[in-house]
């Protein structure tokens, strides 16, 4: 049996014993205070003393990333990608039965805890649990936190453990989406709709990329993945809206790598009554305003050299 396969066995046959124990492995729901990094950070500036006054009770969920035993006690920490919170567990506390459970956790498993907040010696805000819930087994092995996964391609194909070992991929993701939330922004301004064209189309148009074929079973018909949105936009300026845009997939069947994918999200944009410099302006205003506000700054590295977009 080769490691990795024993390392899921083991984990297997812990989700079993928490079944024969009667705990649920996978519960429906586990309402929580906020996410651990807000609640970390909503907790953050009060100091021993004025927690122990305050005796702020919380209740979080998140992913187990470390778990240090103590002989009766254990310290583990839950994370949600973008901060982490510690827990402190003890037998006399919560009791035999739900100590035991620390025997079938692995790293990667979701946990709940409920508790009062303090911080220990060393200064660290910690979750003193008094009650603990399983929240997800998890029965595939994760990579090791701090040195990630170094097979590229592997990244690639296994987006969800890239995001968990490398906090770049997962700013790439949040830059991601506030540049296309940003983009909506700046064209909604402006008078411009967005729109949804088709994504299967009879007759492959908008560029000259092979396209991918699919079969329409009720119509008996053959159709391809839409190639560009270029032709049934320009038809709903033909409709009557003088300004459109549409932010969505496109697909293209050619080569494959991690710098290009054949399927790929692509921002087309018409309007009517004005020329190609009219439309270099406004994407260069585009370009700028998404930069400042998104990244906080107009000078972008590109492979060796720097782009200054002011």
């Amino acid at each position: 049996m080769e490691p990795i396969e024993i390392l899921r066995a083991n984990r297997r046959a812990k989700l079993e014993q928490l079944r024969r124990w009667g705990v649920d492995p996978f519960p429906a729901r586990f309402p929580v205070d906020g996410r651990v990094s807000e609640v970390a950070a909503r907790f953050s500036h009060l100091d021993s003393e004025q927690l122990e006054q305050q005796k702020p009770r919380v209740r979080v969920g998140g992913r187990v990333t470390a778990v240090r035993r103590h002989g009766k006690a254990a310290f583990f920490d839950l994370s949600d990608g973008d901060g982490r919170l510690q827990a402190y567990l003890r037998q006399d506390v919560v009791g035999e039965s739900t100590f035991a459970l620390l025997e079938t956790l692995d790293l990667g498993d979701f946990w709940g805890v409920e508790g009062e907040l303090f911080r220990t010696r060393t200064g660290e805000l910690t979750v003193r649990a008094e009650k603990v819930t399983v929240l997800a087994k998890a029965l595939a092995p994760w990579p090791e936190k701090w040195h990630g996964i170094t097979d590229v391609e592997l990244r690639a194909r296994q987006r969800y453990l890239d995001l968990y070992t490398n906090p770049d991929s997962r700013q790439v993701f949040l830059t991601r989406s506030r540049i296309i939330k940003k983009i909506r922004q700046f064209l909604d301004e402006r008078g411009f709709l967005e729109v949804e064209t088709p994504m299967m189309h009879p007759i492959p148009g908008g560029a000259t990329a092979r396209p991918f074929v699919t079969h329409h079973n009720a119509l008996d018909m053959k159709l391809y993945l839409r190639i560009a949105p270029e032709l049934y936009l320009k038809r709903l300026v033909v409709g009557g809206f003088e300004r459109v845009y549409e932010i969505n997939r496109n697909f293209r069947n050619e080569g494959i790598s991690t710098q290009h994918n054949p399927e790929f999200t692509m921002l087309e944009f018409y309007w009517a009554y004005a020329c190609y410099e009219d439309l270099m302006e406004l994407t260069e205003q585009m370009l700028t305003e998404v930069a400042e506000e998104v990244l906080g700054t107009l000078k972008l590295p590109w492979g060796e050299s720097t782009l200054d977009l002011s």
